[in-house]
């Protein structure tokens, strides 16, 4: 297949998903969460596209927040994604048109591949499989669409009806319509009637979907295309005009554009899937024990059945339970029977409501170029484990309200301290006065961990005076 024919995979990496909570918050989501294994449903999705004989670099949408995050997750898997950052949120629509517009000029009536960053495919031949199907579809101006035979009534999903036939192929169907999440019994009805599962993914030539979004949602393209046009070049990210982007009606594309098209075809595939929007649905995709207990992490298990128990940081125990979720994590617990799972997207909002930061925030903070977290807080200091990316440069700072002192504990650190620079090493440690201009950088090929012990009288962040930062921070 030559390089003009290779599909362009979109990432849409952008969504929250607090039903997964405690593990998935709004400052690092589900996407970008291990929860069914060692990597990342993003990282799985970018090694699902990673054929370069099939698909070309992908691109990939999401928000300001995780830009660098969402970049070094692609990179640690091989792939080298074109990042573009949506200004603000305005469902999937905005980001398909995004994607269509910055496709057809990169590729003139190319393919594209839109796909869920935070869906989980377990049979990867059985997927390309589908793909070269709908492939043929697209080519000729369909928008193809991705259905999966239902397993059980599900009332979460929404359901496609197939219609005839299309090039002789018995995997390959018209759309006779679409219909939303369904009560159960007429989620019954639908299964016995041989309706498929909306995966919520999509295959397309990018001239066809832009002159779907121009006939069906024209303001949603001309906000978009606007936004592509005075977009600008941000540390090797494609950040959208925000004014621009913003008069883009927030709506998803099955509404905007997918329901409407006149001419769409479904690829019944026979992959597993599962759009991972619940914990219930986790433990579905999960490996199980003899007692058809999913577990994950440091956990011990007795006399239980049927249960997710997912643990970070800590050992968690659980006796005599059966059908029920546990997840624990460094500073939450959440414990549910597994026919409520859906109720944790109330519950994160009863948490917001009471002003928890845990609804929110995780104990860690990303950064550009790394991470740290809190590990001690008193009244005169402040004690945090930093960790720097291979490379990574933190800003040229200088504090008015604290001095810092830190200790190397892993990988080698370039440590600026006024007028000196100087290389320090595991079991070495340096101090920084109060006042003092200073940097942290790694130079080495490991991540570098650093304890930092403050002391002063005030330690928030907005006591940091940058006057230098290679990512454009103020």
């Amino acid at each position: 297949m030559s390089a003009d024919e290779r599909i362009v995979p979109v990432l849409l990496a952008g969504g929250s998903g607090s039903r997964l909570w405690p593990v998935s918050r709004d400052d690092m989501p589900k996407q970008f969460q291990p929860l069914t294994g060692e990597l990342s449903s993003y990282q799985e999705t970018c090694k699902r596209v990673s054929d370069k004989q099939l698909f070309a670099e992908p691109l990939v949408i999401t928000n300001e927040t995780f830009r660098f995050f969402a970049r070094r997750q692609a990179e640690s898997v091989g792939t080298k994604p074109l990042v573009v950052l949506e200004p603000a949120r305005r469902d999937s629509a905005a980001a398909v048109a995004a994607a269509a517009v910055l496709a057809e000029r990169q590729n003139p009536g190319g393919l594209v591949l839109a796909l869920a960053a935070d869906h989980i495919v377990l049979d990867n031949d059985l997927f390309l499989a589908a793909v070269s199907r709908g492939a043929e579809a697209a080519r000729k101006g369909r928008i193809v669409v991705f259905g999966l035979t239902p397993t059980e009534p599900r009332t979460s999903f929404g359901y496609i009806s197939p219609g005839k036939p299309l090039y002789g192929h018995d995997d390959l169907f018209e759309v006779a319509k679409f219909v939303e999440k369904p009560d159960h019994g007429t989620a019954m009805g639908y299964v016995k009637d041989g309706y498929l599962w909306n995966s919520g993914n999509f295959l397309f030539r990018s001239d066809v979907m832009i002159a779907e979004f121009q006939k069906n949602a024209p303001e949603i393209l001309k906000a978009v295309t606007a936004a592509v046009d005075n977009g600008a070049e941000d540390l090797g990210f494609l950040r959208l005009e925000k004014t621009a982007f913003e008069q883009s009606p927030a709506i998803s594309i099955d509404y905007a554009v997918i329901e409407k098209a006149s001419s769409i075809a479904v690829v019944a595939g026979k992959f597993r899937w599962s759009d991972i929007g619940s914990w219930d649905a986790i433990w579905e995709v999960t490996p199980r024990d003899e007692a058809d207990n999913a577990v994950l992490g440091a956990a011990l298990l007795m006399d239980t059945r049927g249960s997710l128990v997912q643990s970070q940081d800590r050992l968690t125990t659980v006796i005599g339970m059966e059908d029920v979720i546990v997840i624990s994590t460094e500073d939450a617990v959440m414990v549910a029977p597994k026919a409520q799972a859906q109720k944790v997207k109330g519950l994160v909002e009863s948490l917001k409501d009471a002003g928890h930061r845990e609804a929110s925030l995780h104990p860690g903070e990303h950064r550009p170029w790394g991470s740290f977290k809190t590990l001690a807080n008193g009244e005169r200091y402040h004690v945090k484990r930093i960790t720097v990316n291979p490379g990574g440069i933190l800003s040229l700072q200088k504090h008015f309200h604290r001095a810092e002192h830190w200790i190397v504990v892993k990988g080698t650190a370039e440590v600026t301290c006024g007028e000196d620079i100087k290389i320090v090493h595991e079991n070495e440690s340096v101090y920084l006065p109060l006042g003092v201009v200073h940097r942290l950088a790694n130079p080495g090929k490991i991540p570098l961990e650093v304890i930092e012990v403050q002391t002063g009288s005030y330690f928030g962040e907005d006591d940091i005076v940058r006057l230098e930062d290679i990512y454009s921070r103020k």
